[in-house]
């Protein structure tokens, strides 16, 4: 089964009220959390991973810009904010080594990743092969954009998920029951859900927790 990593994110970008949704959400069965290094100050974002921390929860800065000195700020960002993994990015070496001294776990975007909101591009071996590079790299998994790559987002999960021994985490536009049966049945390590919940996708609920808690109920249901 894989693991649900919630998202207080829209379009890229942190929510500002991300404190108060979690303190809200926080009870539910869900033990990983994340958000991007867009939309809240430094400030702010120690304490909500203080507040994670305090909760139990496992925590995801996942980094969506692209040149080595915004990833750079992006690592600095996730060791002094107390992150439990590092997403995103472009690889570079720098980054992997700063993570590595701070025991924080990186799993970079694998493929040609531009634009904000993020695109993925490239042929499904093309972007295998970026995955079995990092792999090689010593990273401790990979982020995958599969559905803002407009090929074939299933078969490129597939064929990513059955190549690489190290996680997968499939980020970005998980935003129907049936992408989010898709992805279960291929059993990645984890993906995210964070757009859809605030955009109400998953049920008729107006608030964050109504969307979170349809779809924890949707995963109880087809796991039973």
């Amino acid at each position: 089964m894989s693991e649900l990593i919630v998202m207080l994110t829209h379009n890229d970008v942190t929510v500002e009220n991300a404190r108060q949704i979690f303190a809200e959400c926080k009870d539910l069965p869900v033990t990983f959390w994340g958000f991007k290094n867009i939309g809240l100050p430094l400030d702010q974002m120690k304490e909500l991973v203080a507040d994670m921390k305090a909760a139990g929860k496992t925590t995801f800065l996942e980094v969506v810009t692209l040149q080595e000195k915004d990833c750079m700020e992006g690592a600095e960002m996730a060791e002094s904010c107390g992150f439990d993994y590092l997403l995103g990015t472009v690889y570079f070496e720098s980054v992997a080594q700063y993570a590595k001294e701070h025991s924080i776990a990186y799993l970079p975007f694998c493929g040609t990743v531009t634009g904000h909101p993020s695109i993925l591009s490239g042929s499904i071996e093309e972007i295998v092969a970026d995955g079995l590079q990092l792999q090689k790299l010593g990273v401790q998994g990979t982020d995958l954009l599969a559905y803002r790559h407009k090929e074939d987002p299933e078969n490129l999960i597939r064929e990513l998920c059955a190549r690489l021994t190290m996680p997968v985490i499939v980020a970005g536009s998980i935003s129907t029951f049936e992408r989010i049966d898709l992805v279960e049945e291929i059993n990645p390590w984890a993906y995210t859900i964070g757009s859809a919940l605030f955009e109400h996708k998953f049920s008729t609920a107006t608030t964050f927790r109504g969307q979170l808690e349809a779809v924890l109920n949707h995963i109880a249901e087809r796991d039973v």
